[in-house]
């Protein structure tokens, strides 16, 4: 059994769209824990930060599955790398809408969600979006 870990950030494609949000997590998590998926989503600014982690395959199809979901654009894969233990196993999906004073707070996890202007320098940090990722599921056991 050879876990993988992904971690992107992508955007909401219309702000209205932010009601939906709730939709889209009752769905997630159906199909991951029928998929033996688990993760966490952050949500700030119209954009997300989310960790996928499972059998490759199965965390793959899901991944394909939102590249094509026109809720999501400007996606942006982080991190896809084999894993020895799963880091979020108490979470088909965790998740956590951030507030604009959590983001003035922690300046270092800003970026990953006003990514549009710099993606590289969002890429060169996957260990930081690991870090806040991280953080929320220690914070909401």
């Amino acid at each position: 059994m050879a876990l993988i870990q992904l971690i992107y950030v992508s955007s909401l494609s219309d702000i209205k769209l932010e009601h939906e949000i709730g939709k889209v997590l009752e769905s997630s998590i159906r199909h991951n824990k029928e998929n033996a998926i688990t993760g966490m989503l952050l949500y700030a600014n119209g954009n997300f930060l989310q960790v996928l982690e499972g059998e490759a395959e199965a965390v793959g199809e899901t991944f394909t599955r939102i590249c094509a979901d026109p809720r999501h654009y400007d996606i942006i894969r982080l991190i896809s790398e084999p894993i020895a233990d799963r880091h979020f196993s108490q979470w088909s999906m965790g998740y956590q809408h951030l507030s604009e004073n959590y983001l003035r707070e922690f300046p270092n996890y800003a970026p990953f969600f006003k990514f549009h202007a710099n993606d590289e320098a969002i890429r060169a940090k996957p260990g930081i979006a690991l870090e806040l990722l991280r953080q929320f599921s220690i914070d909401n056991r």
